[in-house]
């Protein structure tokens, strides 16, 4: 009896803790930064202070803790939080996303406060209708140094062009391909030719390369929604005698020798034609503005992962993709890891630089497996994000 009684001194005793505990997780929160998971309401926000093109990705921090003078800051810049409408202000002060800027910040909070916020259904929402849209799929104000996907440029309902360095699926440095389309309802069609510089920075590893000449491209993205694209290419100018003793040199670790002379890895020389294809899904992960997960064969090559451009997690917007090819019978499987940041610039740079590595790992030339490059990428947003 005695220890029932002890229990309940305890309990009695822990409940005003308890409380006061309570008490402070149902403080409202005044002093925080919206974390970029609502397009549509950082668009608003912008458009009602005449912030023209509004960035869904901006910094926008809010400070309410003073009555009298209340302010919501986007990008470094200072405006009164009375210059928007009340259903803004409402939405803003219920906005469920916040990183609380008040409290303690530390190596484990990323874990503990923002991702116990954010709920289900802003980790991963339906795409938007360009993401699903066969014919306005290829529109992209984004144009990436190496790989990724193309920069692509409407210049009337349906019709526009896109370009861009690399193959869509290739790593760092590991190819000279370079392309440019025409877009017309689905339908695209183009050239493709080498820029040798792209492969001329690195002297090794580069046995894995993937080497084109000259040649075209057309292809078609089914109408029914963004989920299937079928292309065909052709290489229209074979490599010279000259060429194949440029391309695959020791000296440029394009060829890997034997002890004996002979030859263990080299180069892939594009040539011939090919039919290419690609399934994918578009989705949207952490606040993404554009994503995708697929599978492709390309080049007689196939290739799986994903890709999703300006993804949202603690205040930082940043870009990821991952590209695995595997069954390759002319090239050593290979795995591409690309990560880029955003919000690293100061000023009109602030949403339009994001830069991070490109890394590739492949056999390597003395047969092991690992890093085979290793690069710092970067893309630029030229246009408004979508």
């Amino acid at each position: 009896m005695k220890i029932k009684y002890t229990l309940l001194l305890i309990i009695l005793s822990l409940l005003p803790a308890y409380n006061s505990v309570l008490a402070q997780e149902e403080e409202p929160i005044v002093y925080f930064q919206m974390e970029p998971l609502d397009d549509s309401l950082f668009i608003h926000i912008q458009q009602e202070l005449y912030i023209d093109p509004p960035d869904p990705k901006a910094e926008i921090i809010a400070d309410l803790r003073n009555a009298n003078n209340q302010t919501i800051t986007i990008r470094s810049t200072l405006y009164p939080f009375l210059a928007l409408s009340a259903e803004i202000r409402a939405r803003i002060i219920t906005y469920p996303f916040k990183l609380n800027l008040e409290e303690e910040i530390n190596y484990a909070s990323i874990f503990t406060r923002v991702v116990s916020k954010i709920k289900i259904s802003k980790i991963v929402q339906p795409p938007t209708k360009q993401q699903i849209s066969s014919t306005l799929w290829y529109i992209n104000p984004f144009l990436q140094m190496l790989g990724g996907e193309r920069f692509g440029i409407p210049l009337k309902k349906d019709l526009g062009i896109s370009f861009g360095f690399q193959t869509r699926y290739e790593g760092p440095l590991n190819t000279n391909f370079v392309e440019a389309n025409v877009h017309l309802l689905g339908i695209y069609g183009g050239a493709f030719t080498h820029v040798d510089a792209l492969i001329q920075t690195s002297i090794t590893e580069n046995h894995n390369n993937l080497i084109v000449s000259k040649g075209f491209q057309i292809g078609y993205v089914i109408p029914f929604g963004n989920f299937f694209e079928i292309s065909y290419l052709k290489v229209t100018d074979d490599f010279a005698e000259k060429d194949k003793i440029k391309y695959l040199n020791p000296a440029r670790g394009t060829v890997v020798l034997n002890s004996d002379g002979s030859v263990r890895y080299k180069a892939r020389l594009l040539e011939g034609s090919y039919l290419n294809g690609e399934v994918r899904y578009p989705i949207k992960i952490l606040g993404s503005t554009k994503g995708r997960i697929y599978a492709a064969k390309y080049l007689d090559e196939f290739h799986y992962g994903f890709a999703f451009r300006e993804m949202s997690l603690a205040g930082s917007t940043f870009d990821l993709s991952f590209d695995a090819m595997l069954g390759s019978e002319k090239r050593f499987d290979q795995l591409v890891l690309n990560l880029s940041v955003q919000k690293i610039a100061e000023s009109w740079a602030f949403s339009v630089l994001s830069v991070g590595p490109s890394i590739m790992l492949s056999r390597k030339a003395d047969t092991s497996w690992g890093v085979t490059k290793i690069f710092v990428n970067m893309r630029l947003k030229l246009g408004s994000s979508l």
